[in-house]
């Protein structure tokens, strides 16, 4: 059975050839922008081994992020299709981040004898053991688009494709953080979902940056669990608390916008700086504006296309290697600032 995803939004960032390294992310500057989408993408030189091949996906949960990422799975069903070759999927998620809804997703679609079950892993201590025992069994399981759970965590997953760098990420946020409050002065952090890896990643770059920097204290980190409204209650409180306040770090798609409109309502614009991923509408209308001043955007919809490239690899018992593809196939983050936020709009929201 199919599950093709209706996504609404297109993925917000450029291509980049998948290496096995980590890269920082890089700077797009207005006139440089480049935006993965079925024309920019092809399929990969290999050859399927069989006609017909069905996968099951799960995420963190149902969001525009994920919705992206959809949209780069059904450009690869298309171009599959093109080639007399039929892609079957499942692309599923809870409404709100829920590991243990993840864990029994995984478990209840390892006996409908998919080709391969991928998995955006929520949380690495409770999904791993999940994981694997399915492998033990025979079943064949990846990790895709923002949460890998590796080899060092003890995870036996054999491929994974999406962001390999979230660490270097949060890390380079957070200097752009520092540099813009002249590396002194109280900051805050919205930390996202509880053990999700990439939110856990991102903090941790954040914290270790600040640390470096004596006269910059971080008085406050808030988790609030991908959903905006929790984000703006979040950052109502920092402003209320913290006077002095003079930056938040934000690490998904969705807490730079309830962050922004906290500081909107608050009259303080330009006196707040705002850091923060990804290709909400919101979030770059809040960066067009100056509310916000780096969004770091992640190739939501390459990291769909190739998920289906590799998931079509290991059903047909290709595993990583020098020879084949990467063990991770990283995909690029680029940092977009207000020069750029314009142009990323039209391209993305052609109709807003």
């Amino acid at each position: 059975q199919e599950a093709a995803p209706a996504p609404e939004e297109p993925s917000a960032a450029p291509a980049e050839t998948p290496s096995e390294e980590a890269a920082p992310a890089s700077e797009a500057p207005a006139n440089d922008i480049v935006v993965s989408s079925g024309s920019d993408l092809s399929l990969d030189d290999y050859t399927p081994a069989k006609d017909t091949y069905n996968f099951f996906f799960t995420y963190k949960l149902v969001h525009p992020w994920w919705d992206a990422v959809g949209l780069g799975l059904a450009e690869a069903q298309a171009q599959y299709a093109a080639q007399g070759i039929t892609i079957n999927y499942e692309y599923t998620a809870p409404v709100t981040p829920d590991a243990i809804d993840q864990v029994n997703r995984l478990e209840e679609a390892a006996g409908r004898n998919f080709d391969v079950l991928g998995v955006d892993v929520a949380d690495i201590e409770v999904v791993t053991p999940t994981i694997n025992n399915l492998v033990e069994q025979g079943v064949k399981v990846m990790t895709f688009s923002s949460s890998d759970a590796t080899k060092e965590d003890g995870c036996e997953r054999i491929a994974y494709v999406g962001n390999t760098h979230n660490y270097e990420d949060g890390c380079a946020l957070a200097e752009e953080l520092a540099e813009q409050i002249g590396y002194e002065g109280q900051v805050a952090g919205l930390g996202g979902t509880i053990g999700a890896p990439v939110h856990e990643q991102r903090i941790e770059g954040f914290k270790d940056t600040m640390a470096k920097y004596p006269d910059i204290e971080v008085v406050e980190i808030q988790y609030d669990n991908d959903q905006v409204e929790q984000a703006l209650t979040y950052a109502e409180g920092f402003l209320q608390k913290y006077p002095d306040l003079k930056g938040i770090f934000c690490n998904n798609m969705g807490n730079p916008i309830g962050a922004a409109q906290a500081v909107s309502d608050a009259n303080k614009a330009g006196q707040i700086v705002l850091v923060g991923m990804d290709h909400d509408l919101r979030a770059l209308e809040y960066l067009r504006d100056g509310v916000i001043t780096v969004l770091g955007v992640q190739d939501c919809f390459k990291m769909g296309f190739d998920t289906i490239q590799v998931a079509v690899k290991i059903a047909d018992g290709v595993m990583p290697g020098p020879e084949t593809y990467p063990e991770q196939t990283e995909e690029q983050t680029t940092f977009i600032y207000q020069d750029g936020a314009q142009e990323m709009i039209d391209l993305l929201y052609p109709d807003a």
